[in-house]
């Protein structure tokens, strides 16, 4: 019902930024506005991990590894959520997902990810 699809990965320097983008189809503006959406990674041989998300309310959360780096925001408007990424490092590189979901969880929705690749 509910497809994400992501954007804006890319190949970038140590130190340089990247925007991702995920936009949502399928649902109202209505609807996207009750989702949590959030953004993960997963680099090879590590388990995916949460990044950054943000609530219907536009509560933010981000992991500790990208704090102050890294910051989500959404456009209900839109039906699209992004991740503005600066100051990057090579750990930082993985394939990042888009995820949305209500509250316990369901309706759970997942993109199909886009790659991020930073360079020493």
């Amino acid at each position: 019902q509910v497809q994400l699809v992501e954007s804006g990965g890319g190949l970038v320097q140590a130190g340089g930024s990247l925007r991702l983008s995920c936009a949502a189809s399928g649902i109202s503006g209505i609807i996207f506005r009750l989702y949590t959406m959030g953004w993960y990674r997963q680099a090879p041989g590590l388990q995916r991990e949460l990044v950054a998300s943000i609530t219907k309310e536009g509560t933010t959360n981000y992991a500790g590894s990208v704090k102050g780096r890294f910051a989500i925001s959404r456009d209900n408007a839109k039906n699209t959520v992004s991740l503005q990424m600066n100051s990057l490092k090579p750990e930082d590189t993985a394939v990042y997902y888009c995820n949305a979901y209500i509250s316990p969880p369901r309706n759970n929705y997942w993109g199909q990810g886009t790659q991020v690749t930073v360079s020493s």
